[in-house]
């Protein structure tokens, strides 16, 4: 374990800089700013930029400008309705013009005749030019020295009530150098590592940050910063790689197509391009001296299963085991009987093992796996349960990674000597996202639909279409298919308007569909309760499944036709798009109905209807919600950047992980950067432990 952090001048509270006291403190501490530190690392979230400073003169209606000019004259208006309008009339060298704010009389208590002011708005005609300022900035006091009237960038801090923008910005200005001064011993990458990745050292990055002398030098601050948060990340991640894959001698899996070229000229279908790709990259891990540690990422229906059947193959026929673990007993069901008509006439046994097994034909079951006579095993959680032992486990898949913790993956991958290790996601993400997830993983992508393959039509309805969706409804059952119908809520809301599952569900059972078969399931149910429903939706039992968004992974119903969302608004694209491919699954025409109360959503929603790719969904989604918000609380391994952008630092990104994947391969034990070590535990500690860094 490395040491803990020396003491530092930035580690001191805020209260005892200048300007601050216990007054100030308490609301700093508002903003998370407890020590020098935190208020060092406060970083503007946006600049105004009055180094292209316009001439009132110049300003016509309809511009975007920004002015500097002094106050000659105030005062607040009243209107007929009541509205208080503060005006003030500012000029400069070249012309006057008034500045409108209504509604904010206030505003006359804070701006004095004589002051210096940055004004950013649009230009109207009101009774002449007139300036409505967003934003406005007090640069200098009446009769103080106008240092600042050109030229200048202006940083705009977050703020809280009691403590503005322009108080921070000072507060901040006259600590500055002082603060800097404590970085000096803090910088943990030499010159040469920060010329070649194109960033600045710590120290000048942060004054470029409160300091800048233009955009461009604050942005470059800001991705010095992204660099150090992306960096450590993927040196976490490089560690945990290293552990998972060099330091455990792997299996060489020789190429011996007794099982596999078989399996190859069984299949009633060409493999597509991304397929056979993918193949040769899973084929050179398996044959090499290190474990493999792989992401298969793929859209619903791209060929996935059939990727890791070959893998599993590769294995069975240089005498090792394979086990598949899936997050629920329907889709480890579904993977058996999958397996199973694939592998064919093949000498292969396959042996599923789940929880709901009995006692006796779980023994069994353990048996076989412990002898050696079950090749292939396919489980849930089951597989890493106490008492069961692999004869000799070569190949352990994991379906739907995200479902699992890191630590339920590292436990499948410890029950054989050193198994190699595929990991699955029918979550297409965006490549930067993945590498940031899943950074201690290689990865594939299937970025190719076989041919064949049933579009689904997805088209976008108001609330009024209501009636004739369920008509539609009741014609694709009466036609034979099933049907699913998402909800976002459980139950009713008093906080929101929204439908929800339950209530919909008896209003359709009694009312309007009460000559169909319906079925419910949602995430408050019990697991029992959830399967028995889902059971019988598969089994055809049930006409219309009436469901919120658990069934977005786990229900393989070839039967099911249509998938009808209400309040699709509510939704992320990704997660629609999961929803979506719960449709499509056989040979007749399927379709995605989204019913969205506001207008708001219909460009996004309408983007989504023009295409089936999963990996531009989640590119869009990303831009659109946010690399935190694109999965929600199913990825809670996502770190919280406070400066990295994964969109906008995608070759940063790049970037990071080669450096760190250099770095551990010529250093793993981080023997000779103690820098980066301790660095690595103060701000990954917990994980870092896991992935035993550090």
């Amino acid at each position: 374990m490395s040491s803990p952090p020396v003491y530092s001048e930035l580690d001191r509270p805020a209260k005892f800089l200048k300007g601050v006291g216990p007054r100030r403190a308490d609301l700093l501490a508002r903003l998370g700013l407890v020590t020098a530190r935190d208020v060092l690392y406060h970083i503007p979230h946006r600049y105004e930029d009055a180094s292209t400073v316009q001439r009132i003169a110049a300003l016509e209606p309809g511009m975007e400008a920004t002015i500097i000019g002094r106050v000659v004259s105030k005062g607040v208006i009243p209107t007929r309705k009541g509205l208080r309008i503060f005006q003030a009339v500012v000029r400069d060298a070249s012309s006057l013009i008034e500045c409108s704010w209504p509604g904010q009389p206030f505003l006359d208590r804070l701006i004095a005749r004589g002051d210096l002011l940055l004004l950013s708005g649009t230009v109207r005609f009101v009774h002449g030019r007139q300036l409505q300022p967003r934003e406005f900035t007090l640069l200098a006091r009446a009769g103080e020295e106008a240092v600042e009237e050109g030229g200048a960038i202006f940083p705009v801090y977050p703020a809280t009530e009691g403590l503005s923008h322009r108080q921070v910005r000072k507060l901040i200005t006259e600590n500055l150098d002082a603060l800097l001064r404590g970085t000096a011993k803090e910088e943990v990458f030499d010159a040469v590592l920060l010329e070649r990745i194109g960033v600045p050292p710590l120290t000048q990055a942060l004054e470029a940050l409160h300091r800048p002398e233009s955009i461009a030098a604050a942005e470059a601050g800001r991705r010095r910063l992204a660099w150090e948060e992306l960096f450590f990340l993927q040196l976490l991640h490089a560690r945990a790689r290293h552990y998972a894959s060099a330091e455990r001698p792997g299996i060489t899996f020789a190429r011996r197509d007794t099982l596999v070229r078989p399996f190859y000229a069984s299949l009633p279908f060409a493999l597509t391009g991304a397929q056979r790709r993918v193949l040769r990259e899973i084929g050179e891990d398996m044959a090499s001296t290190r474990r493999m540690n792989r992401l298969l990422q793929g859209d619903v229906g791209a060929g996935k299963t059939v990727v890791a059947l070959f893998a599993m193959l590769r294995a069975v026929e240089n005498g090792y085991q394979t086990a598949m673990m899936a997050p629920t007993e329907i889709l480890a069901e579904q993977h058996a009987r999958t397996l199973t008509n694939l592998i064919g006439e093949l000498p292969v046994r396959l042996q599923l093992l789940t929880g709901r097994m009995g006692a006796a034909e779980r023994r069994k079951a353990q048996a076989r796996i412990g002898s050696g006579e079950a090749s292939i095993v396919v489980g849930t959680h089951a597989l890493i349960q106490e008492g069961l032992v692999f004869r000799q486990l070569g190949l352990a898949v994991v379906d739907e990674q995200h479902r699992f913790g890191v630590r339920q993956r590292l436990a499948l991958s410890e029950r054989g000597t050193n198994p190699d290790v595929l990991v699955m996601s029918a979550t297409p993400i965006p490549r930067s996202l993945a590498l940031t997830l899943y950074g201690d993983l290689d990865i594939s992508a299937l970025d190719e639909r076989p041919p064949g393959r049933q579009p689904v039509r997805t088209v976008l309805r108001d609330a009024s279409a209501r009636p004739k969706v369920l008509e539609f409804i009741r014609e694709q059952v009466g036609a034979g298919r099933q049907v699913y119908l998402v909800y976002p809520l459980v139950e009713e809301s008093e906080k929101v308007d929204l439908k929800s599952a339950v209530d919909e569900y008896e209003r359709l059972r009694i009312e309007v569909l009460s000559d169909l078969r319906l079925g419910l399931v949602h995430g408050q149910m019990s697991g029992e309760e959830k399967d028995r429903a889902m059971r019988a939706f598969a089994s055809g039992e049930i006409d219309v499944l009436v469901a919120t968004t658990v069934i977005e992974v786990g229900i393989d119903v070839a039967n099911a036709t249509v998938m009808v969302i209400e309040h699709a608004e509510r939704f992320g694209l990704s997660q629609l798009h999961q929803l979506r491919g719960r449709v499509g699954r056989g040979s007749e025409a399927s379709y995605c109905i989204l019913l969205e109360g506001g207008a708001e959503a219909a460009e996004r929603l309408r983007l989504f209807a023009s295409t089936e790719d999963g990996f531009r969904i989640a590119e869009h989604d990303m831009r659109l919600r946010g690399q935190g918000d694109l999965f929600g609380a199913r990825q809670s391994g996502l770190p919280a950047f406070r400066f990295a952008d994964l969109e906008r630092d995608e070759g940063l990104l790049r970037q990071a992980r080669a450096e760190a994947r250099r770095i551990v391969e010529e250093d793993p034990d981080l023997a000779q950067h103690p820098h980066f070590l301790g660095a690595l535990t103060v701000r990954y500690g917990e994980r870092a432990r896991l992935f035993h860094a550090g």
